[in-house]
């Protein structure tokens, strides 16, 4: 069984596979996912400035589970990018499989009109 040492360096090597590939800016901003044990976070990330635009995360959102939660802050992330007056984002899931918490956020994003 692999180590929790592993584990991370995986995810690491395979957020920077993603990153060479995937590249937010001003008119298309990165909608970065990180995803713990106990939280999920989101972030709208401008790479030509290197500053982030808008975030939001779980920990705050009402719901039962992460699921629901996750869908929540891809639904907040959405809102805050419409008011800065951003449709279109990139989406990067920080080497995490896109299942689960991680889909969840996406869906939550475009279900409020952000498009990928």
């Amino acid at each position: 069984m692999k180590s929790a040492t592993q584990k991370k360096d995986s995810r690491v090597r395979r957020h920077a596979r993603i990153r060479a590939r995937v590249i937010g800016t001003a008119t298309k901003p990165r909608l970065a996912v990180f995803r713990s044990n106990r939280a999920i976070y989101a972030q709208l990330i401008n790479d030509d400035t290197a500053t982030t635009i808008a975030s939001a995360d779980s920990r705050t959102a009402k719901g039962a589970t992460l699921l629901l939660k996750g869908t929540e802050v891809g639904a907040e992330i959405a809102s805050k990018a419409k008011k800065l007056g951003v449709t279109t984002i990139v989406f990067d899931r920080g080497g995490f499989k896109y299942i689960g918490v991680v889909k969840a956020v996406a869906e939550g994003a475009r279900t409020e009109g952000l498009v990928f």
